[in-house]
């Protein structure tokens, strides 16, 4: 496989897509839905190889439930893709204009950031994802996934790049890097020729690969350590169901619960309650040796290196901290700071908390699973960055552009 040839099919396609005007991209990604809603049972067919094979080769439920792209998923995915048909287009958006003394009129302008280099790994609907963001943007992109998701993402760029052909853009708008051989990625990463952002979208080895091998940009995040802190004057039911939702109803992706801090002064009634609330649910408590003084039978004993840990199950960690200082201790040593919160009645304390914490999103009483592209409003997301350069947080539209400064006047020369 040529990836140099890639490259510069990719930055050709580029220079296509930054004059493409919005009404064409909207088609194209209205053309990229009907070819995937004609072809759901070839798709489907397809990611099902790669759930067997996942199977066979002893994948983890958690990274199993990553690769699934069933008859749901799939209509969930084609609904974020057409969503992102009706949002603004930033592409052209011209702002901080401002009118010169000698009369040169300044503003700054979006536009594309050329071509995106995107590594990820068991998750499929992230091809279209990509796809979708980065066409909308006028970027063209190169799309590596793993191996464990081959015969999905096959499929998945087949069907894009038809519609692609069919509105009459380029195929090579987006890519797929089809070798599987690891060697590839470190290839990518020197592709500063053609390749303007690396994106990785998967564990931390990845993350620290891609971060430092690559002679290109790269966009750190994805990786969740999340919690949540019970302080004192919190509305234990009300907390509860945020827990629950945080930590059960998708524990294997990036903005579930990992970690539960208790304020001391609660936590011989709250932590009982917690475990009556989740146990029956197939949570796994694994506490600290305060924690586990109040669970008893009820939780594990946290063992070293398990709070630094992104379970991606339904294992849970509980600890037990003295006040606000000590929770915010401990979310500095150990979170990835991708989505951390608090839950309190008290609002003094949430803003002390909300200033303190630095993560790319801070929650009062509200779950952690929200942070997302879909439920930020933004359509759908190429990533949630944990970084403050050039974007943090979900990545929707507007983090996928960069701007050029326009300078315009009546024939001005510089005295």
């Amino acid at each position: 496989m040529n990836l140099q040839q890639i490259g510069q099919q990719a930055k050709e396609a580029s220079y296509e897509l930054a004059i493409t005007d919005t009404t064409t991209k909207n088609a194209a990604l209205e053309a990229i839905a009907v070819e995937l809603e004609a072809n759901v049972a070839e798709i489907v067919a397809a990611n099902k190889k790669d759930i067997e094979a996942g199977k066979a080769a002893g994948l983890t439920d958690a990274l199993l439930d990553r690769l699934l792209l069933d008859e749901t998923r799939l209509a969930g995915v084609i609904g974020d893709l057409r969503s992102v048909i009706g949002l603004s287009d930033p592409v052209g958006e011209e702002f901080d204009s401002k009118l010169l003394e000698n009369g040169l009129k300044l503003c700054k302008r979006r536009v594309p950031v050329g071509v995106l280099g995107v590594i990820y790994e068991a998750r499929p609907n992230v091809t279209i994802d990509i796809a979708a963001l980065s066409l909308k943007t006028g970027n063209a992109s190169i799309l590596r996934g793993g191996k464990e998701t081959i015969n999905s993402n096959l499929v998945l760029v087949k069907f894009i790049q038809s519609a692609l052909e069919k509105v009459g853009l380029p195929k090579t708008s987006v890519q797929y890097i089809e070798n599987t051989d690891r060697a590839l990625v470190g290839e990518l990463l020197k592709l500063d020729k053609y390749v303007d952002m690396i994106i990785p979208r998967g564990n931390a080895g990845l993350q620290k690969f891609c971060k430092e091998n690559s002679t290109i940009p790269v966009i750190i995040g994805g990786i969740g350590i999340c919690h949540l802190f019970a302080e004192k004057t919190v509305n234990v039911e009300k907390a509860l169901a945020i827990i629950e939702n945080a930590k059960v109803q998708r524990p294997s992706v990036c903005n579930a619960l990992d970690t539960l801090l208790v304020e001391a002064d609660i936590a011989e009634s709250f932590l009982p309650k917690l475990a009556a609330h989740l146990l029956p649910l197939g949570v796994t408590l694994v506490a600290e040796e305060k924690a586990k003084a109040i669970l008893g039978d009820d939780a594990l004993l946290a063992q070293e290196g398990d709070f630094s840990r992104e379970w991606l199950s339904l294992n849970l960690g509980v600890k037990v901290v003295a006040n606000l200082h000590e929770a915010l201790m401990h979310i500095r040593e150990h979170s990835s700071e991708h989505s951390d919160g608090i839950l309190t009645n008290d609002f003094t304390v949430a803003n002390k908390f909300i200033n303190a914490v630095n993560s790319a999103a801070v929650y009062v009483n509200t779950s952690t699973r929200f942070t997302d592209g879909s439920q930020f409003g933004l359509g759908a997301e190429v990533a949630v960055s944990t970084q403050k350069l050039h974007a943090r947080g979900p990545m929707g539209l507007p983090e996928l552009t960069t701007y050029k400064w326009i300078g315009i006047s009546d024939n001005l020369i510089r005295s």
